[in-house]
């Protein structure tokens, strides 16, 4: 089982992989050579390596964890406990009961435990580091496919789907409880006279949606025309009028709690300031005519952005200037997710 890609960008596979990096093209995943993961880490990632996977060449990974207590060992599932070097395919017995090809999309650890969500409607929880999984019954009237899950302590997550339900668990899973009131489409029932461009075609579902540390979520909407953002204590997401003509292919955060934007045939933006913001300006960058595809942030100066075609670039100056790092070059495959 592993994480594969569905219409959603940021969260939806139909093969799984855990989280370090997050998604990546067919029996391809790239690894930085050093450490993981640290915000202050001054640690220098110039160069790649290539690790083949032990699947179809179709299928594409889109969600990828290693367990924060064991950072060798990582789940996708596809397993490794040598760090990423190699990886072994894993089966969850409770996701075979039934005649279901599940597409999980999205797996999440905190510690031992770790959360895994798919599609059709499917929670997995482990205690153990992904050792043994168990299957949480989930209600029939969930609204959406649950498209993202975040491990934020013990027993405890966070659970998205693609309609803006968010659901909160104090508990492992036995009882949720709703953060916001009503679905996106409720919501923009409601605003649609409000002056939010392309609202009366929203069909119901997020393109991409992505979290802050902080619990904040950035989510684009399916046809990329407008996008939306939550804050904790919010009842309803807020919706916002993009500012630039092209369409909103992903947004997410910077690591000084700003937003970037990648519109649709190549762009970039940054937010003025920090935090929410509809003030964009754009950041040129040299991705060889291919569009950019995803970002992430590994300090408030350094971040890596990754798109189709093996493009892969990276600051230093916190977004202000792009290299582009030529380790994917000569690889066939699209960067979906850094």
């Amino acid at each position: 089982m592993a994480m594969m890609t569905p219409n959603l960008q940021a969260t939806d596979c139909s093969n799984l992989i855990p989280s370090l990096t997050s998604l990546f093209p067919p029996r391809l995943l790239h690894r930085p050579l050093s450490l993981p993961h640290s915000p202050k880490s001054e640690e220098v990632l110039s160069e790649w390596e290539r690790v083949y996977l032990p699947i179809d060449p179709g299928v594409v990974l889109l969600d990828i964890a290693f367990v924060p207590d064991d950072l060798n060992h990582g789940l996708t599932i596809l397993e490794t406990k040598d760090g990423g070097n190699t990886w072994t395919q894993r089966s969850i017995p409770s996701a075979e009961d039934e005649d279901f090809n599940y597409r999980f999309n999205s797996i999440s650890f905190k510690g031992k435990e770790g959360w895994i969500v798919g599609k059709p409607a499917i929670l997995l929880y482990t205690s153990d580091a992904g050792e043994s999984w168990e299957r949480i019954p989930l209600s029939a009237q969930l609204p959406g496919d649950m498209v993202y899950i975040k491990a934020t302590g013990e027993k405890s997550a966070e659970m998205v789907t693609d309609e803006g339900a968010i659901y909160v668990t104090s508990n492992r899973g036995y009882n949720w409880r709703a953060a916001v009131q009503e679905t996106v489409s409720a919501t923009l029932n409601r605003t649609v006279s409000s002056g939010i461009s392309g609202a009366s075609y929203y069909t119901g579902t997020f393109n991409t949606v992505n979290r802050s540390p902080d619990g904040r979520y950035v989510a684009v909407s399916s046809r990329g025309n407008f996008y939306l953002t939550w804050e904790p204590g919010q009842p309803f997401w807020q919706p916002h009028n993009r500012a630039i003509a092209r369409r909103i292919q992903n947004m997410g955060w910077r690591a000084d709690g700003g937003l970037w934007l990648l519109v649709r045939g190549g762009g970039l933006f940054l937010s003025k300031g920090t935090g929410i913001s509809e003030d964009f300006e754009e950041v040129p960058v040299q991705s060889r005519g291919f569009g950019i595809l995803d970002v992430g942030y590994r300090s408030e100066e350094e971040a890596w952005a990754a798109g189709g075609s093996g493009v892969l670039l990276r600051t230093t100056n916190g977004g202000k200037n792009w290299t582009r790092d030529k380790a994917a070059d000569n690889i066939a495959a699209n960067l979906y997710s850094v």
